[in-house]
């Protein structure tokens, strides 16, 4: 499919913040997509937490099989619109790059470890990971990624204005990254991926984990309607198979619904360019408004009976312990931490700290807690 008018066009890309010659065999894209697979920060991910710890079961999600699947969805929805996939999945793998261990436990944490210092945010925190915390390259920190993936990155949930995270602030203080306007249509559809992929694969999660049931998920409308299509189709279809059929449904439906509705979006506005997107006032990809009641629907299914039930809420609330043990620790013996990352005199220890924690995967997190205040390898 030949691209959109308003794909963004690597050969026009507004460049990197430190110029490097061009790659004679990839485009822009295709090497910071190639840079995020190759980065630390992203092999980290396979031990980091989705919803479920990594010594609950080998077949839960990790942040990185979502990652995965996020850029899986992105970019069959690129490809549909004629948008550019390169750069949609390299949005896509890099989305979560600095969610720190145990998932949104570790935020809550770090967000009040961090309070009086500058405060955190996971899609902050990806930002500095890309730009200066991943340590790989002689003449600069960070991967140095295009404007455009920068860009999309830091506008994953829209547009910025008014107080800003601190590693956004410090970052567009040297870089403008047009804050104010939404992100150009990569990394919208890399967004609405990452609904789409944590809806059906939380709800996949929940099932095998039994929170959650079939016939109690029926009582959400959308899905709903899918077990009935199902059970009709293949009356004594086995729970394991029905759940799967399930899931591939969702997905299929939710897929189908963004790009039907996109494609009536971007006809009544028909941009002539990547940044007519960005100036059009609201999100040219996304859910019909039918689908966005079911996406609430489902998410409010699962912060119920998933995100907040009790043995899930247990769990995490030692998790949020670990890290704020950990980072008081740190802060009292800066020694504790590895070369490499103890603050120089007058440095920021707190920011420092938060970095390094941020970075950990669940299973390190709980090993250097047990070799400062000992107790089990494990948090149930």
């Amino acid at each position: 499919m030949r691209p959109a008018p308003y794909a963004a066009d690597p050969s026009a890309s507004r460049g990197r913040l430190y110029p490097e010659p061009p790659s004679p065999t990839r485009s822009a894209f295709q090497r910071d997509r190639d840079r995020i697979i190759h980065s630390t920060a992203f092999r980290r991910l396979k031990d980091k937490t989705q919803v479920f710890l990594f010594d609950e079961g080998d077949h839960y999600r990790t942040r990185l099989t979502h990652t995965i699947e996020v850029a899986q969805i992105a970019r069959g929805l690129a490809r549909a619109l004629g948008l550019n996939e390169d750069l949609t999945e390299a949005l896509a793998l890099a989305h979560d790059l600095g969610h720190p261990p145990f998932g949104h436990a570790g935020e809550r944490a770090l967000a009040a470890a961090m309070a009086d210092h500058g405060g955190f945010d996971h899609n902050a925190q990806s930002l500095r990971v890309v730009t200066l915390l991943e340590r790989r390259y002689p003449r600069f920190d960070g991967l140095n990624l295009s404007w455009e993936t920068l860009e999309g990155l830091v506008k994953h949930n829209g547009p910025l204005t008014g107080a800003l995270p601190f590693a956004i602030a410090e970052y567009v203080a040297t870089h403008d990254l047009w804050l104010s306007t939404h992100a150009g249509a990569e990394a919208q559809a890399a967004a609405i991926a990452d609904d789409i992929a944590y809806d059906t694969h939380d709800v996949d999660d929940g099932l095998r984990a039994g929170l959650l049931t079939l016939d109690s998920l029926a009582e959400v409308e959308f899905i709903g309607d899918l077990l009935r299509g199902i059970r009709a189709e293949y009356p004594g279809l086995a729970a394991e198979r029905t759940r799967a059929e399930l899931i591939r449904r969702m997905i299929k439906v939710m897929v189908e619904d963004v790009i039907g509705e996109s494609r009536r979006r971007l006809a009544a506005l028909n941009p002539a360019s990547a940044d007519a997107v960005r100036h059009a006032g609201h999100p040219v990809i996304g859910f019909s408004a039918e689908m966005a009641g079911a996406d609430r629907a489902i998410k409010a299914r699962l912060s119920r009976d998933v995100y907040r039930h009790p043995e899930v809420m247990q769990v995490m609330d030692k998790a949020e312990a670990v890290v704020l043990r950990l980072f008081a620790r740190y802060r009292e013996d800066p020694a504790a931490l590895p070369e490499g990352w103890r603050p120089s005199e007058g440095g920021d220890d707190a920011r420092m700290v938060a970095d390094f924690l941020a970075g950990m995967t669940d299973r390190y997190a709980v090993l250097e807690h047990q070799r400062f205040f000992g107790g089990p390898a494990e948090l149930r």
